[in-house]
């Protein structure tokens, strides 16, 4: 009797496994006809597209740019992610993830039983899978859409690895309004990444998908942290995290903001963006903290400008090439500024910002040292006959003075020895090749501003003079490459950059936020009709470019380098890092020794009767270049004029007009041009020994006068007046074309005619007037008004 209930028994479970191997094979079969038929709308996901955020060097967002349907996800991997969220994540959600085939059953039997006991459903049955699958493809909440998802979590399963089922999760998760995604949600609530995540966040942002609207921490902070609690005791249950840990975070409350819109860089991010429109998350250079103050301090100092009118800065890194603060608007938000326009990137006429590069060739051309004597006199360059920013002139002035105080035709003069094409070609060398005109060459304008160049080419080429002589070109990531430009040689550089260093940054300034510790070497510019108002500062670690003015290009009211980009410049350097603020060492190559005006040579060099003026000058070993030649004499050679004297009486002669022994002397002479500037006691009158009487006959002692007014008159002003009618003036024994000049300033073309000038309204007061023609030679006239 037992062999036969055995032999059943066996027949019978071997008749029910082949019947679940059938069923098993018929499964999968239909599973996978179905998988064919009904295959995976993966592409939805891929279809879906990324925002893109911009972060800082911190890794803190700068701007965020959601995808075409406004809903902010960012890109994240499983190992971007901290490790606290994934712990919390996968023992609240799934604690089976790994072990499940998308489904688990007996979570699956638990909630079946515990909706028919109760009648109701008590617990869910979904994994991460199956949420996966749901955010692949919603459907309702009925039996078919179950069904539906959880063949979906089949599929899932089926197709991918478990990675990328979680990575899936992690880029797509709800987690309330258009926000997906735990690193977009990292973002927008707690303003961090979620690779910084600590427990307390990590639990947070782990609960928030299963009702991410009811639960927003920054709506329902509350409820948020009730749901946070819940999930850290079944941590603590399970083990995970300790019963401390645990115990210690319930004691935070939760705190969040909806930030999906940080503003700040937003025109860098913006090019960034542009820039790299596949790279989803994308990591500058920018120092938040730095961005955000200096933003501010910005934007304060424009708000007292008038409407129009806004700003760019940027600092960058010298060792990098990458910029750690860009503005490239005051006020980002104001249409009425032009907020969105970045003017960082705007071409404009650079001003006087150019000046330091001459000067620096010019040095390593051997024309000039620091204290080379030039020439700030009116002068015509083929017709070109630039001034001064205030129309003065002032004669005499070293390379240290006329760089210091910007002052124009000296640098002309200094060009026109360099020649302009010279001078493009070094600059289009260096990186910056300047915008001209249609079919123009490079002249001499160049040098005041006639051309266009932006603040990011600025930046890049003032930085050779903190990077020894280098320039380098503004990259915007770090993924650009670096490069790097010879401008000037590492003596010129560090010579040009301690002239400017040298300058007073509270130069008629009283400004509250300007620290008189801090120095840097900077260079001022203003464009014609002031309409750009330029500052570039540079020194070992950084170098800083400041903009401001009409964004249309308009003219401006005093708006001008020194007034209005100036005392930004002090804003910005009372934010920096003090250690960021300090000199240059002077490379050991780069000597001190003294000079004298005028052969500008070293004084060790000269006889005692040729040094007028003794200056100390930096030179580049030890070499001192003589001055440049005055166009005004053609017998001027660098200062020494030949002549002939008797050595007996001392008097200057020549063959033709004596027949005794005569003895050959070099005199040192100023430049012609700037005989009406210096004193009495060294014009060549004064210098040149007494011509002897026989020499006279042979020379034209004719010299420019001023007739309409007797010298050292005093003139009285009418009965009760402040002023004199108009007095007419007019030069004898000129030649060519007059430059008149009234106490030093130079009158208006429009007051002259023939040789003669027209004084008008003059006020009580003293007066010098000063003719010079086309010759250099001169006349003075000196008188008073009274009343």
């Amino acid at each position: 009797m037992t062999k036969p209930r055995t032999l059943f028994s066996r027949r019978f479970w071997m008749k029910s496994f082949k019947r679940l191997l059938l069923l098993c094979l018929l499964s999968f079969i239909g599973f996978w006809v179905l998988d064919k038929l009904f295959p995976l709308p993966i592409e939805d996901f891929e279809q879906r597209s990324l925002a893109q955020l911009v972060v800082g060097s911190d890794g803190k967002p700068l701007r965020a740019f959601p995808d075409e349907q406004g809903v902010w996800r960012y890109p994240v991997t499983i190992d971007e992610v901290s490790p606290l969220y994934l712990e919390a994540l996968i023992n609240y959600e799934d604690q089976y993830f790994y072990s499940h085939p998308g489904v688990n059953p007996f979570a699956l039997t638990r909630a079946v039983g515990q909706a028919i006991y109760h009648g109701e459903v008590v617990s869910g049955a979904s994994t991460l899978t199956m949420q996966v699958a749901r955010i692949l493809e919603p459907h309702e909440k009925s039996v078919s859409g179950k069904l539906q998802q959880m063949f979906r979590a089949f599929q899932l399963e089926w197709h991918y690895s478990k990675e990328e089922i979680l990575t899936y999760y992690l880029n797509y998760a709800p987690f309330g309004g258009t926000i997906e995604g735990v690193e977009a949600a990292s973002f927008t609530y707690l303003g961090k990444s979620a690779s910084d995540l600590t427990a307390s966040e990590a639990a947070l942002l782990a609960v928030l998908p299963q009702a991410p609207s009811w639960n927003r921490p920054d709506l329902h902070p509350q409820r948020a942290q009730k749901q946070r609690n819940k999930l850290l005791d079944r941590l603590a249950e399970f083990g995970v995290w300790s019963q401390e840990l645990v115990d210690d975070i319930k004691q935070e409350d939760v705190w969040a903001e909806y930030n999906t819109q940080p503003v700040i860089a937003p025109l860098f991010s913006r090019e960034l963006v542009n820039r790299y429109p596949q790279q989803r998350l994308i990591k500058s250079s920018i120092d938040r903290t730095l961005q955000a103050e200096i933003g501010w301090s910005v934007l304060d100092y424009i708000r007292g400008k008038e409407e129009g009118m806004s700003a760019a800065v940027i600092v960058m890194d010298n060792k990098t090439s990458l910029p750690l603060v860009y503005i490239g608007s005051a006020d980002f938000a104001n249409h009425e500024r032009a907020g969105y326009v970045d003017m960082a990137q705007a071409l404009r006429s650079p001003g006087s910002t150019l000046k330091p590069f001459i000067y620096g060739l010019g040095i390593d051309q051997g024309l000039i040292h620091s204290e080379s004597l030039l020439l700030d006199v009116p002068q015509s360059f083929a017709g070109y006959k630039p001034k001064n920013f205030n129309e003065h002139f002032n004669g005499a002035v070293s390379v240290s003075q006329a760089l210091g105080r910007s002052l124009n035709m000296p640098v002309v003069q200094l060009l026109n020895e360099l020649s302009p094409e010279y001078f493009y070609t070094k600059l289009t060398n260096a990186g910056l090749k300047l915008s001209l005109p249609p079919n123009a060459k490079p002249n001499l304008s160049i040098a005041l501003g006639g051309g266009g160049a932006n603040l990011q080419q600025l930046v890049g080429l003032f930085s050779s003079l903190g990077n020894a002589g280098k320039a380098t070109k503004l990259r915007l990531h770090s993924s650009e490459s670096q490069r790097s430009y010879p401008l000037m040689s590492k003596e010129s550089s560090w010579i040009i950059q301690n002239i400017l260093w040298q300058i007073p940054l509270n130069n008629q300034i009283s400004h509250r936020y300007f620290s008189a510790n801090k120095s840097i070497a900077y260079k001022t510019g203003t464009s014609y009709g002031s309409r750009d108002a330029w500052v570039l500062a540079t020194n070992e670690k950084v170098t800083i470019g400041v903009w401001v003015g009409m964004t249309d290009g308009s003219f401006s009211v005093n708006n001008s380098g020194r007034t209005t980009a100036v005392p930004l410049l002090q804003r910005i350097l009372n934010i920096l890092p003090s250690d960021w603020i300090k000199p240059i060492q002077r490379p050991g190559t780069v000597t001190v020794a003294d000079i004298c005006w005028p052969l500008g040579t070293l004084a060790s060099m000269q006889t005692e009767g040729n040094c007028h003026k003794k200056r100390q000058a930096y030179l580049v070993e030890d070499t001192a270049p003589v001055t440049l030649s005055d166009p005004l004499s053609s017998q001027w050679s660098h200062g020494l004029l030949t002549i002939q004297v008797d050595p007996v009486s001392g008097k200057r002669v020549n063959p033709q007009c004596f027949d005794g022994a005569i003895e050959t002397r070099e005199i040192a002479l100023w430049p012609r041009s700037l005989e009406p500037w210096i004193a009495k006691p060294f014009r060549s009158e004064q210098l040149l020994p007494e011509l002897s009487e026989n020499c006279r006959n042979h020379i034209n002692f004719s010299s420019p006068k001023i007739a309409g007014i007797d010298p050292d008159s005093i003139l009285y002003a009418p009965h009760e007046a402040q002023q004199l009618p108009d007095i007419q003036l007019l030069a004898e024994g000129v030649t060519g074309q007059l430059h008149w000049f009234l106490n030093g300033r130079l009158l208006d073309a429009t007051l002259m005619s023939n040789n003669s000038v027209s004084l008008k309204a003059l006020d009580i007061g003293r007066y010098e007037v000063v003719v010079i023609d086309e010759t250099g030679a001169f006349a003075e006239l000196k008188f008073q008004v009274q009343q």
